[in-house]
């Protein structure tokens, strides 16, 4: 009992201090929550007066901003209203001006006015005393021209009339004069400029010179090697000879073998794949064919990259794949010993450059040029003429109209149409006429130029006559006191008529007759 009592004050008297305790802390919270209040609002009444002071200052600083722009916008009214007034100053001015300029000018026009009336009313006068000089003129004339009438016993009518055919007779044989040696002029003046034009071309383009032969020599290493080529029974041989269409000619002649064929694509395929056969060391028949047909590929491709590299050179674009094939067969072609691609495109060069003399096209110029002799390389036979094949492969192609025309038109097979197809015609002429381009039989050329020589030696008074410049020329020594100088002009006329009656030859031939005359004596 003592205990239950004793832990009831403990509790009470635990319950009184804990009680206490509170009251201590609370009154502690109090004080400070007033403290805490009263910093609070210190700061508060501090920061409202410091957001006070911005704000003035704030509202003073837009007060001041307003104020400076309200200024500018015064001075830059100020301004255009000075400028306005200024203009209207200006104006005014200026119309005083013209109000000034235009009294002078009034007062100027009326003074010349003044002056221009009695000009006119002099020239009148003059114009009336004239008129009256005029009548007495015309009844002078009158009367001298009665009088002249009187003594030569002819009208006036009439002697005009003289006059007049007489004048018209003078001035006609003028005339005729004049027309005649314009027209020589002319002449020596064209033949003078085509002399220079032609000259250029040839001296501004590098010529090649290439004699294609009908045979080619395959040289071996030894003569052992020939036996292998004609196998057994010959059959390798007939096995080449069947798939190049190639002639094998094997002889005594040490280390080679002969190819013969007029075709040069088909004789190059022959000795690149005897090459390749001997090389190798296989030799039969099923052998061969392989080799010949793979030769033969070798052969198109690279004939299609000539004709490619060929066009590329000379600038020309836009061939028919078809025709730039037929330019590189050219390669494997000759046209009396000149190798027919190298002549193509000399030809094309001069064309280019005699156009661009003559300010023509000198790329269809160049076009016409290479393509002149493109139907001497068909791969089947034709009736046709080269020139006109030529051009109707050109017309098959797309190709234009003049260069067609100048194709089919440079041997004469047909009209000539447009102003490049004389030149192709000329330039061929000069790719082959000139010395060393085109190989001829000796004895075809030497007769040649004996029955030129005989021709001159068939006229009277002829003494000497020599065919030179390769037959182009022939000179006509004449004995002078049998041949007069208007003979001599008269014989070199005939000569050439005869020549071109009688003869076939290429190109022109120039007959010049030399009449020489001296004067001998001996002193003793």
């Amino acid at each position: 009992m003592t205990e239950i009592i004793l832990l009831i004050v403990g509790l009470a008297g635990g319950f009184g201090v804990a009680k206490f305790l509170e009251k201590s802390n609370i009154s502690n919270l109090v004080k400070n929550a007033k403290k805490e209040a009263a910093s609070i609002l210190k700061d508060a009444t501090q920061e409202a007066e410091n957001t006070k002071k911005d704000k003035l200052l704030q509202a003073k600083e837009k007060f001041l901003e307003l104020k400076a722009e309200h200024e500018k916008e015064i001075l830059a009214k100020d301004k255009k209203i000075a400028e306005v007034e200024k203009r209207t100053r200006d104006k005014e001015s200026q119309v005083s001006n013209e109000l000034a300029k235009s009294k002078k000018i009034n007062d100027d026009y009326e003074l010349k006015t003044k002056e221009y009336e009695s000009k006119v009313e002099l020239l009148e006068k003059k114009h009336g005393e004239l008129e009256k000089k005029q009548v007495e003129l015309d009844r002078l004339h009158k009367s001298q021209v009665d009088q002249l009438e009187v003594i030569s016993g002819l009208s006036a009518e009439e002697a005009k009339n003289q006059l007049v055919e007489s004048l018209k007779a003078e001035a006609k044989s003028k005339a005729m004069s004049y027309i005649q040696d314009t027209l020589e002029e002319a002449k020596l003046t064209a033949q003078q400029e085509a002399k220079k034009v032609i000259i250029s071309t040839i001296q501004r383009v590098g010529t090649e010179e290439a004699v294609e032969n009908c045979v080619s020599v395959f040289n071996i290493e030894s003569d052992d090697v020939k036996g292998r080529i004609i196998g057994r029974e010959g059959r390798n041989i007939r096995a080449i000879e069947a798939a190049t269409g190639v002639e094998i000619i094997v002889d005594d002649t040490p280390e080679a073998i002969i190819l013969s064929c007029f075709d040069p694509v088909r004789r190059e395929i022959a000795r690149l794949s005897l090459h390749k056969l001997v090389t190798d060391g296989r030799i039969h028949p099923a052998r061969i064919e392989e080799v010949v047909a793979k030769t033969t590929k070798q052969i198109e491709e690279e004939i299609v990259e000539v004709g490619k590299r060929t066009v590329i050179d000379l600038g020309i674009h836009g061939l028919h794949p078809e025709l730039i094939r037929i330019i590189g067969r050219m390669k494997y072609r000759s046209s009396y010993g000149q190798n027919l691609l190298q002549h193509s495109r000399e030809v094309a060069k001069l064309c280019g450059i005699m156009a661009a003399e003559l300010g023509l096209n000198v790329k269809l110029a160049k076009r016409a040029g290479l393509l002149h002799d493109i139907g001497k390389v068909p791969e089947t036979e034709s009736d046709l003429p080269h020139a006109l094949l030529g051009m109707q492969w050109a017309e098959k192609f797309g190709e234009k109209e003049e260069v067609c025309n100048a194709i089919g038109a440079h041997h004469d097979e047909i009209e000539m149409k447009y102003l490049i197809s004389p030149i192709i015609q000329v330039c061929d002429a000069i790719s082959g006429a000139r010395p060393g381009a085109r190989r001829q039989v000796l004895d075809s050329y030497i007769q040649r130029l004996k029955d030129l020589e005989n021709i001159a030696f068939g006229f009277g008074g002829v003494k000497n006559a020599y065919a030179i410049q390769a037959g182009r020329e022939l000179r006509v020594i004449v004995e002078s006191e049998k041949v007069s100088d208007e003979m001599a002009a008269s014989l070199s006329f005939d000569i050439s008529q005869k020549i071109q009656t009688e003869m076939t030859y290429p190109g022109q031939v120039k007959i010049t007759v030399i009449r020489e005359t001296r004067a001998v004596n001996i002193a003793k």
